[in-house]
């Protein structure tokens, strides 16, 4: 496993994405167990797409448009649904909302699956990026491109957990400052429309 291949990964998977605002909002909004589950749910689902590069199932996306946008066009659904849900839920991010019930670990993980599920570059990606580190021709290539998945993914997940629990550590801080929360809430909003935009037209 190369140096270049651990460096492109890092640099990947650090730059700010639907994951990454996803996996901060959790830890601020439900604390760190939160934010472990959310940086949990988005790397398993990356599965989906690593599978698909390596079936070959990422070549349909490739070549037909209607199946591609179909997936875009979902997955900018859905991240403006999670735009319009933190604004309507205030209850997350308040004192109130931290001694009430926490939200359960499935739908912390289910709601993240699906971010990451529902962006077909995700895919586009895999297919550009993981075949450069597999030899052209060498036997065992559908290993290869699993092993370099999985540690993708393995990285995904330490770089999102550390975000989430840097969130979750100011999580108090920011809970007694309730014109902070307004910002923030709403700072979370425009990011997911932000990143719906971007997915829409890139």
């Amino acid at each position: 496993m190369s140096t270049a291949f651990l460096l492109t990964t890092l640099a990947m998977v650090v730059t700010p994405g639907t994951g990454v605002v996803y996996t901060l909002a959790a830890g601020l909004s439900h604390g760190r167990w939160a934010s472990v589950a959310a940086a949990l749910g988005c790397t398993l689902g990356i599965v989906p797409h690593l599978l698909a590069t390596v079936t070959g199932l990422a070549a349909l996306l490739h070549t037909s448009a209607v199946a591609y946008d179909a997936v875009k066009y979902l997955g900018v659904g859905y991240l403006l649904y999670m735009a319009w849900a933190t604004l309507r839920d205030k209850e997350s991010l308040s004192a109130e909302g931290a001694a009430a019930a926490p939200r359960s670990a499935a739908r912390v993980i289910v709601s993240a699956v699906l971010i990451n599920l529902l962006n077909p570059k995700l895919t586009l990606f895999f297919v550009a990026f993981l075949p450069q580190f597999v030899p052209a021709g060498e036997s065992g290539s559908v290993g290869a491109l699993l092993r370099l998945g999985a540690v993708f993914m393995a990285l995904t997940f330490v770089v999102f957990a550390a975000y989430g629990m840097g969130a979750a550590a100011v999580r108090h801080r920011v809970l007694a400052r309730p014109r902070v929360l307004t910002g923030i809430r709403r700072g979370f909003a425009a990011s997911f429309v932000g990143l719906s935009a971007w997915l829409a037209v890139a």
